[in-house]
């Protein structure tokens, strides 16, 4: 039985914390920033945790 692979894409954007939880970064950070308010681009700075109902989903691209 072949190798079961992981999602390329979800492997370079998601990361385990140490208590198992699934850590993401914020979209619309990217480009076209100039009409984005400073505080906007500031609060997409920081990552955060992938939500309960989107967990599952992410869980089987990464085979966890």
């Amino acid at each position: 039985m072949p190798k079961v692979k992981t999602k390329s894409g979800a492997k370079k954007r998601f990361k385990l914390t140490g208590t198992g939880k699934i850590k993401r970064k914020h979209a619309f950070k990217s480009h076209i920033l100039t009409k984005k308010g400073t505080k906007q681009k500031r609060n997409l700075t920081h990552a955060t945790l992938v939500s309960k109902a989107d967990e599952a989903n992410v869980r089987a691209m990464l085979k966890i």
